[in-house]
């Protein structure tokens, strides 16, 4: 038995997401445009709220929504998109590799400024502060 269409309301609920998100996914061209109810409410089958859950798990790795719209192109071209989901991990990782070195180059930067910024006596009236000017 085929579910009943859903609202934008119960399709987001039952797929984990927000009706925001779902209107942003729609309005990005991740989602097929929907049929709309006599009272223009728009209306999601079984298929949507699985591509919605799909989106949803696809975002919580990382993947931006560019990504996902080019894994669900080549996956609605017939061929399944596996490898360009690998190459798509690989480059989040790479992502995530920089801003994580970025980040332990930032703490160690704050670090020792806050060192430096122990014996500096904060008198100085020529400047706003000179611990953040002399960094």
């Amino acid at each position: 038995m085929a579910m009943p269409a859903l609202t934008i309301g119960q399709a987001a609920r039952v797929a984990g997401l927000t009706r925001k998100a779902v209107r942003v996914y729609e309005a990005k061209g991740l989602l097929p445009q929907t049929e709309r109810s006599l009272s223009g409410y728009r209306l999601y089958t079984a298929d949507d709220v699985e591509l919605l859950t799909f989106i949803r798990q696809a975002r919580s790795l990382g993947l931006h929504l560019d990504d996902i719209r080019e894994v669900l192109d080549i996956r609605r071209g017939g061929t399944p998109p596996c490898d360009a989901v690998r190459d798509l991990l690989d480059a989040r990782i790479t992502e995530i590799d920089a801003a994580v070195n970025d980040l332990l180059a930032l703490r160690q930067t704050l670090v020792d400024t806050r060192r430096a910024a122990e014996a500096r006596p904060c008198v100085d009236v020529s400047t706003v502060c000179s611990i953040i000017e002399d960094a």
